[in-house]
């Protein structure tokens, strides 16, 4: 209890980190092995605007993925077919599609209850909530369900947070044991945008279970408040403090089970503008990473609410796989 005692204090040092490593070549970390076993995937988000739209249908995405782009993995967003969660036969039928079509099913990006809520009651119930993840990911033979650790209205300190996080984690990570599933937190809101706050809770649970889904674009710390509590209001907020990518996919990388290619909004060569994926490259191939790297494109987002100088959804995944493909 003593050394939990210690972490949850250090963990109260919140982004101290941020920038220490930025202006330090990347070079000057362990050579990569040039035979690394990764594959690419295409994360559902990645249509998020025919998805909210209509446009779009679950049981189709697969088939999508491989004919149009040549992508043999998916990765699920549980918002897309919330109303199916505990539709037994839905992911049956999922499932015998992708069989048919040879489609991998990496994982489901699970966007439910806080494991995290800082009132004991309400995080049993939310980590009772995922249990239903897990069984659908059983049917279709993924290895992961993605959580997250705290919610876009979090209150309490790095701490705090942190305390509750241990507990909520580590009762669902119990769960995943006992059914065969890893249980991966993405950075994503809140303190978990904190690459050293998120590795620091990774060392501390010790879980063969538990891991990461290190994301290039999810390290904002400090939001302006949303006019709305829906996307569109998130989407039109600003980042106000935000933590050395760079660093923080490097912090994460020693527990990641998948990594989220994020990208916005490309220049004329196709380079992303915002990340510079030669340098998120060195870093995964330091790492010696393993796994499945997912096509995510969220300029389609931007374009539906009428936003110049982002790609179509289709354009956009294409671009991510060939920025992707080059630097592999």
């Amino acid at each position: 209890m003593g050394k939990r005692r210690t972490f949850l204090k250090q963990l109260g040092l919140g982004g101290l980190s941020t920038g220490l490593l930025s202006g330090m070549p990347y070079s000057m970390f362990t050579e990569y092995s040039k035979d690394l076993d990764i594959e690419i995937s295409l994360a559902q988000f990645s249509f998020a605007s025919e998805f909210f739209t209509g446009k779009h249908n679950t049981l189709e995405f697969p088939a999508r993925a491989k004919e149009q782009f040549g992508i043999n993995a998916v990765e699920y967003v549980s918002m897309f077919f919330a109303d199916k969660a505990k539709d037994a036969s839905f992911f049956k039928e999922l499932k015998m599609r992708t069989e048919d079509l040879g489609v991998a099913n990496h994982l489901i990006m699970v966007d439910d209850e806080n494991i995290a809520n800082l009132d004991k009651e309400k995080r049993k119930h939310a980590v009772e909530s995922h249990y239903k993840w897990v069984d659908a990911a059983n049917i279709l033979g993924c290895s992961s369900i993605r959580v997250n650790l705290g919610s876009l209205q979090q209150e309490g300190t790095a701490e705090e947070v942190a305390a509750a996080a241990l507990e909520g984690y580590s009762s669902l990570l119990d769960f995943g044991e006992q059914n065969n599933m890893n249980i991966i937190v993405e950075n994503h809101v809140g303190h978990s945008c904190n690459g050293k706050w998120l590795a620091g809770i990774m060392k501390e649970v010790n879980h063969k279970r538990a891991g990461v889904l290190p994301d290039f674009g999810n390290f904002c710390l400090k939001r302006t408040k949303p006019e709305t509590m829906d996307l569109a209001g998130y989407m039109n907020t600003k980042c106000l403090e935000t933590y050395d990518m760079y660093l923080g996919v490097q912090e994460l990388m020693p527990y990641a089970k998948g990594v989220s290619a994020k990208t916005h909004k490309f220049d004329s060569e196709g380079k992303e503008t915002e990340i510079d994926f030669s340098k998120m490259f060195e870093i995964i191939k330091n790492a010696n990473f393993s796994g499945y790297i997912g096509v995510e494109y969220e300029g389609g987002i931007y374009q539906m609410q009428g936003k110049e100088g982002y790609l179509s959804n289709s354009d956009g995944i294409v671009a991510t796989k060939q920025l992707i493909e080059k630097y592999l």
